[in-house]
């Protein structure tokens, strides 16, 4: 005796053709009601929602995407994918674009801002419904005008531009912009060593030529001279952004007997890597030299002492990328421009153990 369609379903999980023959329609049909995409008689739409629901069918919206059925997938380009603020920022907009029935595409550009422009080709030409760029950008005119014809191309096709933690691209250029206020959680991080008696304050790490680095410092600069400091160039070590440069840059600031209490790491691998090197001369953290960092990513717990940062809301900014060109709930699938380019999230400093008072007695063995 043949099976009926509910029970041939029953023995594994139900398609859409499943779905088609139990509502007495054909698998076009189911797709355009799933897509609502196409005008379905309300009779037609009520059957085949009814036979999905007896069935347990649920739609899986990455095996469309990845059957080229449907442009439902956003593409996320990162620098590193194992370095902590890509990966939070690349989680977020994971699970915002899933939410939103979309598979999400993750490059890694390696920081060369050409991998950068050739990932958004081809994300382009996959015909994503978004390309989310993240991270600090370079000062260059020719990268910002190829980067900008790409937003306008991307525009023309219904898709978007996205920048998540970098400036935007100037009036007029078809983006979306998520940052966070990076400039004011340098100057507060800054000032709170300030407010302990530190002027002697080493900034380290990040490379020089990226946004990121420059807010921070524009940041540093900001608190010391509020507060009458003047900067000094030798207390300014710039490079790069990870726990090897710190390492190395610590050992060789000590090796040149240049003056400091306290260091302001640009992120907190960086001073993961500074207070190895401190360790290893025999000074302790925070006795003999204060320390802070930026970003505030599982390291800044894990460390000992554990380390004063600045907490920025990664996976939020990841999640709010793909919130600004996501549709509304009762829009269905119609993919729309965001109701406002620019969203701004803050920061703030989150107080540990990293950091004392400017001569405080050292602790006693």
């Amino acid at each position: 005796m043949p099976r009926s369609p509910r029970q041939a379903a029953e023995q594994r999980n139900a398609t859409i053709r499943d779905v088609a023959a139990l509502a007495g329609v054909s698998s076009a049909t189911v797709s355009r009601v799933l897509n609502r995409n196409y005008p379905v008689a309300a009779s037609t739409r009520e059957r085949v929602e009814n036979a999905m629901r007896e069935l347990g069918y649920v739609v899986n919206a990455h095996a469309r995407a990845l059957a080229g059925s449907s442009n439902r997938t956003v593409g996320i380009i990162v620098n590193e994918i194992v370095d902590p603020f890509f990966a939070f920022i690349a989680r977020g907009v994971e699970r915002e674009a899933a939410r939103a029935g979309r598979l999400c595409l993750v490059c890694c550009a390696q920081g060369d801002p050409r991998r950068e422009l050739a990932f958004v080709d081809l994300l382009n030409e996959q015909r994503a419904d978004a390309v989310v760029l993240v991270g600090g950008s370079v000062a260059d005119r020719a990268y910002t005008a190829e980067l900008t014809r790409r937003a306008e191309e991307l525009r023309a096709r219904d898709s978007q531009l996205v920048l998540c933690g970098r400036p935007a691209l100037g009036g007029g250029v078809p983006t979306a912009v998520v940052e966070y206020d990076n400039e004011g959680g340098a100057f507060a991080i800054t000032d709170h060593l300030l407010n302990q008696g530190h002027e002697r304050i080493l900034y380290l790490g990040g490379p020089p030529a990226i946004s990121t680095t420059r807010d921070r410092l524009a940041g540093y600069h900001r608190a010391l001279r509020l507060r009458g400091v003047d900067p000094d160039p030798a207390l300014e070590r710039t490079g790069a952004f990870g726990r090897g440069f710190g390492y190395r840059e610590m050992g060789a600031m000590l090796a040149s007997a240049t003056e400091f209490t306290a260091v302001f790491a640009a992120n907190d691998l960086v001073a993961a890597g500074a207070v190895q090197a401190l360790e290893e001369a025999g000074l302790r953290v925070p006795d003999d030299v204060s320390i802070v960092g930026y970003d505030d990513v599982p390291v800044a717990q894990e460390m000992r002492p554990k380390l004063t940062t600045v907490h920025i809301p990664l996976e939020e900014m990841g999640r709010q990328a793909i919130r600004m060109v996501t549709p509304d709930e009762d829009e269905a699938d119609e993919w729309r421009a965001p109701a406002a380019n620019l969203m701004r999230l803050g920061t703030h400093i989150v107080v540990r153990d990293s950091v004392a008072p400017r001569g405080r007695r050292p602790r006693k063995a």
